[in-house]
């Protein structure tokens, strides 16, 4: 059995993407992170406008690769890199695009997460794998995300 514990909720806001796909709709969107916020017991801050999304798109699902420059509220600075994958299709995007509300057990959204810093007090950081599980705002994203024990 997996245990975690909570990390963080993490939102992002979203900018418009670079649509890189073929006319079936498979292939790339990349996204520009123009910021947002995170919140734990153990951290909080936020998400410097430094950060991207590189969508892959495949039949059915996209793959996520996403690397986000997070600011401690003391100052410190921590690289998070994560990947996932999600189900969300035509559909969704076009409820998305009328700033309707989407169920999220309509689609698939996890993450798994890795870290970097040099700051002493987050050093634990570097040595945990973390998973997220998404869902997607009007605005943009919005991640419960946990440490795996």
């Amino acid at each position: 059995m997996i245990r975690t514990q909570p990390l963080f909720d993490l939102t992002l806001e979203v900018g418009p993407g670079h649509d890189l796909r073929r006319p079936d709709g498979t292939g790339r969107l990349i996204y520009h992170v123009t910021g947002g916020q995170f919140s734990g017991d153990r951290l909080r801050g936020r998400v410097l406008p430094v950060s991207g999304d590189w969508v892959r798109t495949e039949p059915g699902f996209g793959r996520l690769d996403v690397r986000l420059m997070l600011e401690a509220e003391d100052g410190a600075e921590i690289y998070m890199r994560y990947e996932g994958i999600n189900t969300l299709g035509p559909a969704h995007r076009e409820k998305l695009a009328r700033g309707e509300a989407l169920d999220p057990e309509s689609y698939y959204f996890r993450t798994a997460a890795f870290f970097e810093t040099v700051a002493p007090g987050y050093d634990w950081l570097n040595r945990i794998v973390a998973v997220g599980v998404g869902t997607r705002t009007a605005a943009g994203v919005a991640y419960a995300v946990h440490e795996v024990l």
